[in-house]
């Protein structure tokens, strides 16, 4: 009998300080011409991104059961470069670029082999139930530093 991680979701790695998270394309992602509907890149980049912070550590729904906050996006700016279609196998590239107080600066990519198909910068903060900003955890900040600045992060 087969032991091991059988039946788990699949998750990304770091390589580097970049986190790769595989994607496969389903019929459900495309739109009527076939291709990949523009809105599903966002969901994509956001599943990146939740599995990056998961492996970095970063325990999103601690802080949020706690009541504490959760983080928000503050500003994204998305170029699409090219299509993705039916049964593309993709990858979206994470990579942290800025770490402040109470927010942290995020580059994405959604890439076919060498090929980028969409790229994005995401700044994300977090913020406290009444909607305001607050300092994220220093441990958090730490994670993030080490990403922005000095190379492979494993908790």
């Amino acid at each position: 009998m087969e032991t091991g991680r059988i039946d788990q979701p699949v998750e990304g790695r770091f390589a580097g300080v970049e986190h790769r998270l595989p994607i496969r394309v389903y019929f459900e992602d495309t739109d009527l011409s076939g291709i990949v509907y523009h809105a599903n890149y966002l969901r994509f980049m956001e599943r990146g991104r939740s599995d990056m912070l998961r492996l970095a550590g970063i325990d999103q729904r601690a802080v949020h059961e706690a009541g504490e906050g959760a983080y928000a996006v503050t500003s994204l700016a998305i170029r699409y470069r090219a299509p993705a279609r039916l049964d593309d196998a993709l990858v979206v590239v994470t990579r942290v670029t800025e770490v402040r107080a109470a927010s942290v600066s995020i580059h994405q990519r959604v890439m076919r082999d060498a090929l980028v198909l969409a790229d994005a910068d995401v700044v994300a903060a977090l913020v406290a139930p009444s909607g305001r900003p607050r300092r994220q955890p220093r441990d958090w900040i730490e994670r993030f530093g080490a990403l922005a600045d000095k190379g492979d992060l494993r908790p």
